[in-house]
């Protein structure tokens, strides 16, 4: 299980992303609608003065059960660890073991 105070972070960051996402492509379109330089770095430097962990690329993918970051399957949600736990026990529908 991941440490409390990882999951708590990546909840602070989604949140953060869901608040200003709507200013952030905001000020995105403007920059590439405008004609001159400084009019870009004008608008550059609104966007840079965000909160970094408003950026999307910050977010990381966990686990809903455990919280673990590291081989997640995007596809089910899980970890590694889970994902072969649940599907030796057939809770997972449509996986199986492969053999060859």
């Amino acid at each position: 299980m991941a440490k409390k105070n990882m999951i708590q972070r990546e909840l602070k960051r989604s949140k953060l992303v869901e608040k200003f996402s709507a200013k952030r492509i905001a000020i995105k379109s403007k920059i590439k609608q405008s004609n001159t330089f400084e009019e870009k770095l004008a608008l550059q430097s609104q966007l840079q003065a965000l909160p970094l962990n408003s950026t999307p690329t910050r977010l990381r993918n966990r686990c809903w059960l455990t919280g673990r970051s590291r081989g997640y399957y995007r596809d089910f949600g899980l970890s590694r660890h889970v994902l072969r736990e649940m599907s030796h026990e057939c809770l997972l529908p449509g996986v199986k073991k492969s053999s060859w």
